[in-house]
């Protein structure tokens, strides 16, 4: 077995920071922030735990696939293809909904530096530069962007963090903080766990950039699960930083929070403007534009990797990966064209179904893995993780249904 080297790990990078790049999306801009805006510091130890009890099943997608030399998709196949069948039938809804709603997200936070174009123009500008890059250089590209994004969005991040520290001001001496505990906000705590830090699905997804990154160079299973722990953990941590500029921005502030994703990513530039200075708003508006371009790029080269392979297994031909990065392209494009009043609801609906699926997918994941070697501790992670994701899925069941 090759040695792992310092060398080696960074040459084996990309696949977790891709993951990370998509996971700073929705769930970290929108979801984060707006668990800091509307609770304070309240959820900091739900992101943190929920962080935390998924973390076995993303690694052990890539355990799986460095060990078989094969993607979670080949796994769930060859278990059975009932599984395969329902992981694709959640990935397509997935896929169409959540290309449209990163693309209008993104635009809107374009829109704030070029008000001049409608944001159905600067879907289609974003998507086209979108393209450009996935269809001219496809995974080597995302690659070399997802890491200059990561770095980018992280510093820049950070910066932020520290002046809110130091400009924040309190909330109102009568305010009187909501609690998250109470039945009405279950939704919203839903909401936000099935995309935390990213949804279920997109195990297998970085397993097949895995794969394609095994293309490029050789990675052991050392190198794998460093490439994939650096960008799990720093997801991890970015959502507490979110979490913190929202609490420090926006928590306690008279003006009620937007709850939509397009509406709540533009009042917090806005809010953060007014707060510590009209400059800041191009330092926020630029990470929360770096956040979702680097979100869509990895959203539209994923999930069309997904469907590609499920394809490909189903039916024992081959195909082209452009046709499916530009079919669900067209295909988010007529949601957000066709359907943009409905979009909020829709991504709420796939952010819900994305955690209610959580279990099923994380049971499969790991009884693809349960057999090989792994420490006691390991195992008893992943059932304390399958535990506490099925607990909460059945209590928000129950709450729909009798409540």
């Amino acid at each position: 077995m090759a040695s792992s080297t310092t060398a080696s790990r960074l040459k084996s990078l990309g696949p977790g920071v891709i993951l990370a790049a998509a996971a700073v999306g929705a769930s970290h801009l929108v979801a984060s922030t707006q668990a800091g805006a509307l609770f304070g510091w309240q959820l900091w130890w739900l992101l943190l735990l929920v962080n935390v009890l998924k973390y076995p099943f993303f690694r052990f997608g890539v355990t799986y696939t460095l060990t078989h030399n094969e993607s979670l998709v080949s796994g769930y196949y060859r278990k059975h293809k009932l599984y395969l069948w329902a992981f694709t039938a959640l990935s397509i809804i997935a896929a169409v909904v959540n290309t449209a709603g990163v693309l209008l997200l993104t635009a809107s936070l374009l829109q704030l530096f070029v008000p001049q174009l409608s944001l159905v123009m600067l879907c289609w500008l974003i998507l086209l530069a979108c393209l450009l890059i996935l269809l001219g250089g496809q995974y080597r590209s995302l690659d070399a962007i997802a890491k200059w994004i990561m770095v980018t969005l992280s510093l820049a991040t950070v910066i932020a963090v520290v002046i809110a520290w130091q400009t924040a001001v309190p909330p109102p001496a009568d305010f009187v903080a909501p609690s998250p505990w109470e039945l009405a906000a279950l939704a919203f705590l839903v909401a936000m766990m099935g995309w935390m830090p990213v949804p279920i699905e997109l195990s297998a997804i970085n397993s097949l950039w895995l794969r394609s990154k095994q293309k490029l160079t050789a990675v052991t299973l050392k190198d794998g699960l460093f490439d994939f722990n650096l960008g799990y953990w720093s997801t991890a941590l970015l959502a507490l930083v979110f979490l913190a500029l929202g609490a420090l921005v926006q928590f306690g502030a008279p003006q009620p929070i937007a709850m939509a994703g397009t509406k709540f990513a533009e009042q917090f530039v806005a809010m953060y403007s007014a707060t510590i200075g009209a400059w800041s708003e191009y330092l926020v508006g630029a990470i929360a534009f770096l956040c979702m371009f680097g979100t869509t790029l990895a959203v539209l080269d994923g999930y069309a990797r997904t469907l590609r392979e499920a394809y490909r297994l189903v039916t024992k031909r081959r195909s082209s990966l452009r046709y499916w990065v530009l079919g669900q392209a067209v295909a988010g494009m007529l949601v957000i064209i066709y359907f943009q009043a409905a979009l909020g609801p829709m991504l709420s609906f796939a952010m819900t179904l994305a955690f209610l699926t959580t279990p099923f997918f994380a049971w499969l994941n790991y009884l693809l893995v349960r057999r090989q070697p792994m420490s006691k501790a390991l195992h008893l992670w992943a059932w304390l993780g399958l535990a506490y994701l099925l607990g909460f899925a059945l209590l928000f069941i129950y709450w729909r249904l009798f409540l």
